[in-house]
């Protein structure tokens, strides 16, 4: 078998993917361009012709104590007295209502609306830079890295105020060496609700009453892991919130509290601010990221001890808060130059109207604070349009043309020492809130010439990849494939060419363009290659047929994939594509029977026996035969459709489906407070993860692969029980009450670390042990029989060795014909058994490759169950039945030498249907975080392991379809001697069903049929990621872009790195068995060795 030729194809042809693909991301998906210019004292105009120095005037308040509580969303905040049974997380925050009721004068409380992505760290750049993020921000989340545009921190640092932060430690992160003194702790170990508060709680109020700080930053986690871990319709949610609350007032309403002397709200001066604020909101399931209302709309609280506000809330207040609005608001304030890159406007209800500005200390006017703002926000605006060109030059004239409207009048009132016009107030907010909506509807900037290569490199790949997988068979054979030196020669000349080029146009060289031009020029090369080795085959009427033909892309199970790849372009198909991706698969399976009996091989009107049936390549069948095998086969569609259909229920939700409900299979059991209910979901799913081994295990019993003494055989007999045994301790554990069992609390502890590290070594050993002796053959010499026998040629088979009949039926009379003539030949005169000459009995011969890889897959489904929640273990099962079911199914219907069409686009629809069915959906809020905290319960020192364990968990069903997907070719071959006629007498000839054994005897058709399967299945998935980035690229300016087609795009191209991945992990593995199997041969009879 040429396996090398097939691997270093199948790793071009990847690695030509994977170069589009970074073209296209990197031209799609680009940070806005940062100003890196900071604000001064001097260059802040006060309200008049000439400079001033801003900073020298009286601040409103001397400090600021700003109290984030991640994930506080709005409705936690809101208290409603009239209701008599409020959920876990209702009315628990009381304190903010109770206090805007008794003092308006002194509080407010406002919706605040936050920029998606609403995670954590685009939040803090967002209401510290006063900028508005962009997409790809969003995968910047784990991998912090300093802000380098001006920001509040920065210019508090400039201005000698000293700021004290306590909290999550991606502060210290974003803003090193910026803060007078910090304590963060570790924030990504969403598991832990009480680390972090309670060490802000230790040092808060020790601080506050110390005189060595001006602003006060302190983070609290609690409330967002306790979202993550538990949802917030959960009793320790209102744990969280009535802590927080006593953290907050003045006087304690929690007896429990241990905090000395009162709250914040106690140590107040009357020149210090309190705000309380939450980053982002959370959904219903405890989850954030994306830009719903629930995920975007958090809680602004302000209070001061003295008075801020004329008096109660008055129509002319915001609705709602936009984060960006806080920074120019705290700095003017504080009397600090606003950021730079903000674009955020003033809140104006903290300043004073013009006519209430008389006291004897002059405050900043409304008016005033809003022309401050207004200029800053212009300067920039300039700014940022002389170095970038993506504000259209249309809207960028109507604000600056605006903006001198406003100036003249503006400056024409001052100068003259009249009142300013009574509109011209809300004019400069309506050229503030302008330019924003400007800004944010043109920073998405996009590389068109990046975006152009991508999708050529791809298109490429895609025709490719099509070339590949109907020339396979031209392109492993030997002495014509003479591809190796021109592809590298090619690559090496476009790197070059590309590196050239860019030295001479511009003076250096971006790598990506070269990349680009090595992949483009080797695509190039191998398809015209190709074209020249595709010569047309000649029929017996003279007639002339390509091998390559367009029509193939036509046929009926090309369509399904076809037309999925054209709904991409809706965003209504991508919503829904969960059910609709189940119709699809069902759709396709029942054409399989469909078609078989359109051609008369389902069920056959007369038993001739020179008809063949079409279900085996063997002609020898008989009609109770293909009965039965017709029997199977609508059996097998029956279990498929009951399958697909329970799947159905492991859904998630998404925000546009409406009156959708999430599966409760998608919850962890910790957070089932029925514990009737919680037991029942235990006990189904141990039982599912029971039932899941052991039909693996069955199978490898009845084929006789656990008879073999080697590495593959005892991991299927003690690693994969073991693995088992850990995951169902393990969510045993995971589900017990913190406070169930506090005598053992540092025993679940332990175990809660200890199980599921157990179980990752288990399957490391695992994995270990398939690699390095992936061969599950028994070996067995018998004596020979009884002298009467009848001298009988040597004959080799492989046995279940399970029962006679099980022998009989699974037996392989001859592992290699020309084996045996080695044999024949070698044979002293008339030795028969009565010269003693043993027979040979070889155990589990007949599925040696397809049993050390559906070990592989059973090994990797019971890990990456281990990072789901438990319920997901049913859904598991059901993705292993329903892998049987089209197995059998394709079995029905294939050619042994190659794999159709049709089993290829079932088993890739099978993999997006399951990724559904496993609780995932294409879209950040539905990222299962707590897999990265599987095994390490305190965190992580690094972003690299979480990073994996999420991956793991996201595309689990691509990994298992993928790197079983060479089960496709094995399987018919499996099932070969189903419905055959029996087992001959002894002293019969003829063929024998010798199973996988058949690869052996032709190699150069095994490596054609194993490099066109895999070719086929990445040509599938290579067209839905084209697909995605025509969507993206199509409509890049389309309302729903960053909602539905970006991520969609993103989560599609990962899905596809990682089933390529895998997909190579499962061709290598089956080349390794073939490896082992040729050395055996050579071991058991050198003479005969291939």
């Amino acid at each position: 078998m040429k396996g090398l030729t097939v691997l270093s194809l199948l790793l071009w042809l990847c690695a030509a993917y994977f170069v589009g693909i970074y073209l296209f991301v990197g031209g799609f998906l680009l940070v806005r361009l940062e100003v890196n210019r900071t604000s001064a004292c001097g260059d802040v105009l006060q309200p008049g012709a000439e400079s001033a120095d801003f900073c020298q005037g009286p601040p409103r308040f001397r400090r600021v104590v700003v109290l984030i509580i991640d994930a506080l969303k709005i409705d936690f905040a809101r208290f409603d007295p009239t209701k008599t049974s409020p959920r876990p997380y209702e009315n628990k925050l009381p304190v903010l209502e109770e206090t805007v009721s008794a003092r308006p004068a002194q509080s407010r409380l406002y919706p605040f609306r936050a920029d998606p992505p609403t995670t954590t760290m685009q939040r803090i750049k967002g209401f510290t830079t006063g900028s508005l993020p962009t997409f790809v921000d969003v995968g910047n989340n784990f991998a912090s890295s300093a802000i380098l545009e001006d920001n509040l921190i920065h210019q508090l640092g400039q201005m000698g105020k000293r700021v004290v932060f306590m909290g999550d430690d991606t502060w210290e992160n974003l803003f090193p060496k910026k803060f007078y003194r910090s304590l963060p702790f570790p924030s990504f170990n969403v598991k832990d609700l009480h680390t972090v508060d309670n060490g802000i709680l230790q040092h808060l109020y020790t601080t506050m009453v110390g005189d060595d700080w001006d602003v006060l930053v302190a983070h609290f986690l609690g409330v967002d892991h306790c979202g993550h871990r538990f949802g917030p319709d959960h009793p320790a949610m209102a744990d969280k919130l009535t802590q927080m609350d006593g953290v907050i007032r003045s006087v304690r309403r929690n007896p429990k509290q241990t905090e000395a002397a009162g709250s914040v709200m106690e140590r107040l001066q009357d020149d210090t601010l309190l705000v309380v604020m939450g980053d982002h909101g959370m959904t219903d399931t405890g989850d954030h990221g994306g830009e719903s209302q629930k995920e975007t709309d958090a809680a602004l609280f302000l209070y001061s001890p003295s008075a801020i506000f004329p008096g109660p809330p008055t129509e002319d207040e915001p609705d709602v808060v936009p984060q960006t609005d806080l920074v120019p608001t705290l700095a003017l304030l504080l009397g600090i130059p606003i950021p730079f890159s903000s674009v955020g406007q003033v809140l104006l209800p903290l300043f004073p109207p013009q006519e209430q500005n008389q006291g004897a200390v002059r405050r900043l006017s409304q008016l005033e604070a809003l022309w401050i703002n207004t200029k800053q926000v212009h300067r920039f605006l300039q700014t940022y349009s002389s170095l970038s060109s993506d504000i259209p030059p249309e809207s960028l004239s109507e604000l600056k043309l605006l903006f001198s409207r406003l100036s003249s009048d503006y400056l024409g009132s001052v100068g003259a020492g009249l009142p300013p016009s009574p509109h011209l107030s809300s004019s400069l907010q309506a050229y503030l809130t302008s330019v924003r909506d400007t800004c944010r509807a043109t920073w998405a900037r996009f590389n068109p010439a990046k975006m152009a290569a991508g999708l050529a490199v791809l298109t490429f790949a895609c025709l490719a990849c099509f070339v590949m997988s109907e020339l396979s068979a031209v392109l492993t054979e030997e002495k014509r494939l003479g591809l190796k030196a021109p592809v590298a020669a090619a690559i090496t000349i476009g790197v070059i060419a590309a590196a050239a080029v860019q030295l001479v146009a511009r003076g250096y060289v971006e790598a990506v363009w070269c990349l680009a031009a090595g992949a483009f020029a080797s695509e190039a090369l191998f398809l015209w290659r190709a074209w020249r080795l595709n010569r047309p085959a000649v029929l017996k009427n003279g007639a002339k047929v390509s091998k390559l033909s367009a029509r193939r892309l036509l046929a009926p199970s090309l369509a399904v994939p076809l037309l999925r790849c054209a709904s991409l372009l809706s965003d209504s198909y991508v919503i829904y594509e969960g059910r609709v991706v189940t119709f699809l698969l069902l759709s396709l399976a029942l054409y399989v029977p469909v078609r078989l009996n359109w051609d008369g091989h389902l069920v056959p009107l007369t038993p001739d026996p020179l008809k063949s049936a079409g279900l085996l390549p063997s002609p020898a069948l008989t009609l109770a035969a293909v009965r039965k095998e017709s029997g199977s086969l609508i059996g097998c569609l029956g279990g498929l459709v009951l399958c697909a259909c329970v799947s159905l229920s492991f859904h998630g939700c998404r925000e546009e489906q409406g009156g959708c409900t999430p599966s409760p299979f998608l919850s962890p059991l910790s957070r089932l407070q029925d514990s009737q209910l919680k037991n029942l979901y235990y006990i189904l799913s141990v039982v599912s993860l029971g039932v899941s081994a052991y039909l693996l295990r069955l199978w490898l019993c009845h084929y006789g692969n656990l008879n073999s003494s080697g590495g593959t055989a005892f991991a299927a007999r003690w690693v994969l029980p073991l693995l088992c045994v850990c995951a169902g301790l393990h969510w045993a554990v995971s589900a017990t009450r913190e406070d169930g069992f506090r005598k053992l609390a540092e025993l679940i502890r332990v175990a809660q670390l200890a199980l599921p590290r157990a179980a990752f070594a288990l399957l490391g050993l695992g994995l270990c042990l398939i690699w390095a002796d992936p061969l599950t053959v028994f070996l067995k010499t018998r004596a020979a029989a009884s002298a009467r026998s009848p001298a009988l040629p040597p004959r080799y088979r492989a046995s279940t060795g399970i029962s006679p009949q099980a022998e009989l039926r699974h037996l392989i009379p001859q592992i290699y014909q020309h084996m045996r003539r080695s044999l024949e030949d070698g044979e002293t005169g008339g030795g028969g058994e009565e010269d003693g000459r043993p027979a040979v009995e070889a155990y589990g011969l007949g599925t040696v490759y397809s049993a050390p890889l559906l070990l592989l897959c059973g090994l990797l489904g019971v890990g990456l169950l281990l990072l789901h929640p438990e319920g997901m273990a049913l859904a598991f099962l059901l993705l292993l039945l329903e892998m049987a079911a089209l197995l059998h199914i394709h079995a029905a219907a294939a050619n042994l030498r190659s794999v159709a069409w049709t089993p290829v686009v079932l088993w890739s629809l099978a993999a997006s249907q399951f990724f559904h069915s496993t609780g995932h959906l294409p879209t950040f809020p539905s990222i299962q975080w707590g897999a990265a905290f599987v095994g390490f319960p305190d965190g992580h020192s690094g972003t690299v392991l979480p990073a994996c364990l999420v991956t793991l968990n996201t595309f689990a069903s691509h990994i298992l379809f993928a790197v079983g997907c060479p089960l496709l070719l094995f399987w018919p071959l499996v099932r070969e001697v189903r419905g055959s006629r029996g087992v001959k007498g002894h002293g019969e000839e003829g063929e024998d069903a010798v199973m996988e054994m058949r690869l052996r005897e032709k190699p150069q058709q095994f490596s054609a049929a194993l490099l066109q399967l895999s070719t086929r299945y990445l040509f599938i998935l290579g067209a839905q990621v084209f697909s995605s980035v025509c969507a993206a690229a199509i409509l890049r300016r389309h309302l729903m872009v960053w909602k539905v087609f970006a991520p969609k795009l993103l989560f599609e191209a990962s899905g596809f790195v990682v089933s390529c991945c895998f997909l190579l992990i499962g061709v290598t593995l089956v080349l390794r068995v073939d490896v082992a199997v040729g050395r055996w041969f050579k071991r058991l009879i050198p003479d005969a060795s291939r």
